[in-house]
């Protein structure tokens, strides 16, 4: 790591999270636990950004001297016109989460994808080469999170999907880019890919709170022994975790991957390494 990258270390690192609601967002409790625990005189800060103030919500960064920002829906995908640099792995996921702004270079990253497979790897599957990973859900979400798996080395990833089509695109595209075996089916073909998967993970919203009985699947699908994990950390535990971790499975939330992408982000603005376990205990006392 490089030293802290601080233009004028007199004045605070200003830091925040764009978008529409906000008010919501367990990021500010995270990184401004992480600041203080890092010795960084900063601020991060909610930003409530509508969609038609996006353009000058990003000029708004150079010109108030933000060293950077976080951007949540819906502005992930808008955002990128407006930026100076999209990231590799940014423009293959086709959002950003990330920007940093270098004496008014913008530049986007998306910091989602490798903060999940840190998790995964950290907290629940140390190695994944060679494993056979089942996605749940087409979405942009499984767009970031697939992009670095396949970068990890698994024997291959299936795609499922509630419309094929959209399965089967994501998995051409990704494939297209030299990322691998990569396929995708409806959810017709579930029951045999999912007998099959050292490692399930579910994408989508179903489970999240307030509805959290919701299931893409049915977890008896799962073979006992797979992992099994859930972007979702709100319930912390949700139902396809649960009933899969009855049945045997390891099991992987999404509290993880929050706390990880928003590490990754602390570390380009930064460049000193985040204090992942302050930022965990952070989250946590904010629910």
């Amino acid at each position: 790591m490089s030293e802290q990258k601080n233009a004028n270390p007199s004045l605070p690192v200003l830091l925040g999270v764009m978008g529409d609601p906000i008010a919501h967002s367990k990021s500010p409790a995270m990184h401004n636990a992480a600041l203080q625990a890092a010795g960084v005189n900063g601020m991060y800060m909610p930003l409530h950004v509508r969609p038609e103030q996006l353009e000058s919500a990003i000029r708004g960064i150079v010109a108030l001297g933000y060293r950077g920002v976080n951007v949540t829906i819906p502005h992930k995908e808008q955002v990128m016109p407006y930026l100076d640099v999209i990231d590799e792995s940014a423009r293959l996921i086709g959002a950003v989460n990330t920007i940093v702004n270098e004496e008014g270079k913008l530049t986007g990253y998306n910091t989602d994808g490798i903060g999940y497979v840190r998790s995964l790897k950290e907290e629940a599957v140390p190695e994944l080469a060679g494993k056979r990973i089942a996605v749940l859900g087409a979405g942009g979400a499984a767009r970031g999170v697939i992009y670095a798996l396949a970068l990890e080395k698994p024997e291959r990833i299936s795609i499922l999907n509630r419309t094929a089509d959209r399965a089967v695109a994501l998995a051409s595209d990704l494939r297209a880019h030299g990322l691998g075996d990569i396929t995708g089916s409806g959810m017709a073909e579930a029951a045999v890919i999912l007998a099959a998967a050292d490692i399930v993970i579910n994408t989508t919203a179903a489970g999240m709170h307030p509805h959290v009985d919701d299931v893409l699947v049915d977890p008896a699908l799962i073979r006992a022994g797979a992992a099994v994990s859930d972007l979702i950390y709100n319930p912390l535990e949700t139902r396809l975790l649960r009933e899969s971790r009855e049945r045997g499975c390891t099991v992987h939330g999404g509290l993880g991957m929050f706390i990880y992408q928003g590490a990754v982000a602390f570390e380009h603005w930064l460049g000193i390494p985040a204090p992942v376990e302050t930022m965990r205990r952070a989250v946590l006392d904010s629910f």
